[in-house]
């Protein structure tokens, strides 16, 4: 058991003066720092001035194998960086080893992400991800819009899925990526989401990220048209908007992106309980723009805060990520959006990739950063560890000390 005496709790809703916590593997208790003095003694760690305890930080989306990109791919529009990933994958696949994919997930943890969700597109991250540590949830990707080749696409996923249903570890969870609506074809995707639904597996799908696929989608015409005329010989989209989202009715999914979703998905999402992930910098080098998230608190739809890959970002740090996003939000009152943020990396991340942690409350899995920070503690803490200095001194994930 370990009992550690802060400054100050911090949670997106409340802040805790003088507070510490309690915890084996998972929190005990939370109680001012006087009260658990009397109770424990010396058996106390006094952290001291300046020192924020809080939860780690969970990142919803990431594609680990393209770690090894920094300058190679066009930034700016979503066609002009798609082409370039299609010309440079196996350059970019081939340099990112093992190692490479460690150096990621260490990176993040470094940065305080405590627990991600890896999107596989080749089963190469498998290794890595199983043995980070980090709590992993492990989404395979399913990709492949045409229906003559649907047994073959749909048996290398089946191969790379129940290859990492073999990789058991405590914190590692087998899972299911539909690519997008525009990449898989409606048979793969029924056949995907009744084993998830099957195996209470859970789901990730990229949704809306660009204007081409919008034009796409509605039309079969735009930016899109002549990629997958030239590239697949296809003339029509794979799906609707309208049909996609149908097939996900009964499985709450997390839907990357979504820039370009009209009122009526927002309303579908709304209701069938799904979550959206919002990845600012990636959606500005892309040219994709900027996710309305006062639609979606309208709606009531949770959204939560991801980094994706370095295919589309500089960083795999979701303090650089909350600090974007306060940023390409002026319309937003500051303080609220600043804790809806944190919710969205913590609690909000938890509930939504389904994992015991992201809170500072006892039964939570004690996953926890210890922050130092050099400046007053004051009501306005929410801003201020976006946007000034701090030092991670440790990382504890289900109580174990990492670093």
């Amino acid at each position: 058991m370990t009992i550690l005496l802060s400054a100050v709790i911090f949670t997106p809703d409340t802040i805790y003066q003088d507070h510490g916590i309690v915890f084996d593997k998972t929190i005990i208790k939370i109680a001012p720092n006087d009260e658990l003095r009397a109770q424990y003694g010396n058996a106390c760690e006094e952290l001291g001035e300046g020192s924020v305890l809080m939860s780690g930080l969970i990142n919803p989306h990431v594609h680990l194998e393209f770690s090894a990109n920094r300058t190679t791919l066009t930034y700016g529009e979503f066609m002009p960086w798609l082409s370039s990933v299609i010309s440079n994958r196996d350059e970019l696949i081939n340099s990112c080893d093992n190692e490479c994919m460690q150096h990621a997930t260490h990176a993040m943890l470094n940065n305080g992400i405590t627990a991600f969700g890896a999107v596989s597109s080749y089963g190469f991250d498998l290794e890595a991800c199983a043995k980070a540590p980090q709590k992993v949830v492990y989404f395979n990707e399913l990709i492949g819009s045409d229906p003559l080749m649907a047994d073959a696409l749909y048996k290398d996923f089946q191969e790379r899925l129940f290859a990492s249903q073999e990789m058991k570890r405590e914190g590692f969870y087998p899972s299911i990526a539909i690519h997008s609506p525009y990449s898989v074809h409606r048979i793969l995707i029924k056949k995907a989401l009744k084993y998830a639904k099957d195996n209470i597996l859970r789901v990730s799908s990229h949704f809306m990220e660009s204007p081409a696929e919008r034009q796409w989608l509605d039309d079969n015409s735009g930016d899109f048209r002549p990629f997958f005329q030239n590239f697949l010989k296809q003339s029509q989209a794979a799906n609707t908007a309208e049909e996609f989202l149908q097939l996900f009715n009964d499985v709450p999914t997390l839907f990357t992106h979504a820039v370009h979703a009209n009122e009526k998905e927002l309303s579908t999402l709304s209701q069938k309980g799904h979550t959206i992930i919002h990845c600012p910098i990636s959606n500005r080098l892309l040219g994709n723009g900027v996710l309305d998230i006062e639609r979606l608190n309208t709606q009531k739809i949770r959204w939560v805060c991801g980094t994706d890959g370095r295919s589309s970002n500089y960083t795999l740090d979701l303090f650089e990520e909350m600090k974007i996003s306060l940023f390409i939000h002026p319309n937003q009152p500051l303080l609220p959006l600043a804790k809806q943020l944190w919710r969205s990396v913590t609690v909000d991340a938890a509930k939504a990739l389904r994992l015991n942690c992201g809170s500072i409350a006892p039964d939570y899995d004690a996953d926890l950063l210890v922050l130092r920070i050099d400046y007053p503690l004051t009501d306005q803490l929410s801003i201020h560890l976006i946007t000034q200095p701090h030092t991670i001194e440790s990382i504890y994930i289900q109580g174990e000390k990492i670093q």
